[in-house]
């Protein structure tokens, strides 16, 4: 079995934390947090075709990375 990559500062804690998060999310704090994000200046929330996620997820890594 090939080892997955992390990204830059995370490691196997913080993504159990994540998952944490999220699997006890209730709905209403998604709502939140959902909202949250709408709100946030300079973000643009979009639908992405499934097929061209992989995709977006590069262009952005590769922008940031700039």
């Amino acid at each position: 079995m090939n080892k997955q990559e992390l990204p830059r500062g995370w490691d196997e804690e913080k993504i159990r934390d994540v998952i944490d998060h999220y699997e006890t999310q209730t709905e209403d704090e998604e709502a939140e947090e959902i909202e949250a994000a709408l709100k946030q200046e300079g973000i643009t929330m979009i639908a992405v075709p499934n097929p061209l996620v992989d995709k977006v997820r590069e262009l952005i890594a590769r922008e940031q990375g700039a």
